[in-house]
């Protein structure tokens, strides 16, 4: 038993993550925007997760020897179990009554090189009959660079900030798979998110006490939880044919990287300010599986490279604080952008989504007043996805903002990615792209 007072503390420091934020969701400028003195932060210098979670009496991945790379890492097959525990999921720093089992596997990153990773696999206390019980993979929006903000750690620790979206799923008796799928690295919008996503469900599926190896899946992201669950889906039958995916239900993310960076790199005038903490974030993550494109020495000026330092080791709450209502343009170096540098152009486009055609049926949906991910950046991959013949069910949500569109797209996601699990038939396609350029 936790004695009252490390409850205390989990508590405390989970309403300080939703309290950051609300700040987030709240945010607002004046337009046109004054730019930043180059001498001074936005803000000053937050603490960053990290260092909160100091507090708290688990240590976090970085001090945790279970997650550490056995030396033969490179023997293990993709999706081979290295390592596996039981661990208390917490809410709000309070014991959750689910039994939460988790693997430490081998999957590879965008290179092809050996990594380890982790997932934990949630299942209630619901007896399941008549079928094996099925699977939904919670792929959430992780969005940081530092491994305290994977979900394998804030579940623990109770500060998962999706971890009340999965009631309904437990409700139902369905198992829940939560991979750290942005690596112990936090890599970002890349295509070894899919394969750490793809690799979980095989280390699932083997693990014999969870009983889930015949179980159907359904993947469910957004935001950065919906880049790495489309990208499992396009991978799926190249890379993890064995996997049983009958459903990909996504939102809100990224999917042509070129328009994305374009758009977030320069000023934006109100609400969609916001969106340049995106840019800050991408080249914070993508300078780790691409340094010699994403050169912060090349590229950015000394204040420029200072406030990119500040993005190290941050989850998204600090990151989003930090570096929104700042746009990365005005701190490159005298003729150097992302858009002259042909080395950041090519990962942008190899990265992008649209690659390959999911063979599973997808559900996607986006708010046309999305503040973070405009529809320029969503809608050629949904067109390309279209008239390639995918699987697709696409509506645009005429919502503003990106967290608003999330909740209102989340009940829809849930019904669907339920009766797909349930063997019902996933619906005819459509493309239901209302209040979009040129529809």
């Amino acid at each position: 038993m936790f004695e009252v007072s490390r409850v205390v503390r989990f508590t405390a420091v989970s309403l300080a993550a939703l309290c950051v934020s609300a700040a987030v969701a709240g945010a607002g400028a004046a337009d046109p925007l004054p730019p930043f003195p180059p001498d001074q932060n936005q803000l000053p210098s937050l603490p960053t997760e990290p260092q909160l979670y100091d507090a708290l009496p688990i240590p976090v991945p970085a001090e945790d020897p279970w997650y550490n790379d056995p030396p033969n890492l490179a023997d293990y097959a993709p999706g081979e179990i290295i390592r596996s525990r039981t661990v208390q999921t917490r809410l709000l720093g309070i014991p959750f009554p689910v039994d939460t089992r988790q693997l430490l596997y081998r999957t590879n990153d965008v290179h092809d090189n050996p990594i380890a990773t982790a997932t934990s696999v949630i299942t209630p206390g619901i007896p399941w009959h008549g079928s094996p019980r099925p699977v939904i993979s919670f792929q959430e929006a992780i969005d940081s660079t530092d491994s305290a903000c994977n979900p394998s750690y804030t579940l623990q620790t109770g500060t998962m900030k999706e971890a009340a979206l999965a009631q309904f799923w437990l409700a139902q008796g369905f198992a829940i798979n939560v991979p750290d799928f942005d690596g112990k690295f936090n890599t970002f919008n890349t295509y070894d998110e899919g394969k750490m996503v793809l690799d979980s469900l095989r280390a699932m599926k083997s693990e014999p006490t969870l009983g889930l190896t015949d179980s159907g899946i359904a993947l469910y992201g957004y935001s950065g939880g919906g880049s790495g669950s489309l990208r499992a889906a396009e991978l799926r039958e190249t890379y993890a044919p064995d996997v049983r995916l009958l459903g990909t239900a996504v939102g809100g993310m990224p999917a042509d990287l070129i328009a994305q960076a374009r758009y977030a790199v320069e000023q934006q005038p109100g609400l969609t300010g916001i969106s340049n903490f995106t840019m800050w974030l991408g080249f914070a993550a993508l300078s780790r599986e691409f340094p010699d494109a994403f050169d912060a020495e090349e590229l950015l000026t000394d204040d420029g490279q200072r406030i990119l330092r500040e993005f190290q080791s941050r989850c998204v709450y600090t990151i989003a604080l930090t570096g929104m209502y700042r746009p990365i343009s005005d701190y490159f170096r005298p003729g150097k952008s992302l858009e002259t540098s042909p080395e950041v152009q090519a990962v942008l486009t190899s990265q992008s989504l649209g690659k390959h055609i999911p063979d599973t049926p997808v559900f996607w949906w986006h708010g046309i007043w999305d503040e973070l991910i405009p529809p320029a950046a969503v809608l050629p991959v949904v067109n390309d996805y279209w008239h390639r013949g995918a699987d697709l069910r696409f509506y645009t949500m005429p919502l503003p903002e990106h967290i608003v569109n999330a909740g209102a797209g989340w009940p829809p996601a849930v019904a669907w990615t339920s009766a797909v699990l349930r063997g019902l038939p996933p619906g005819p396609r459509f493309k239901a792209d209302f209040g979009l350029p040129g529809n």
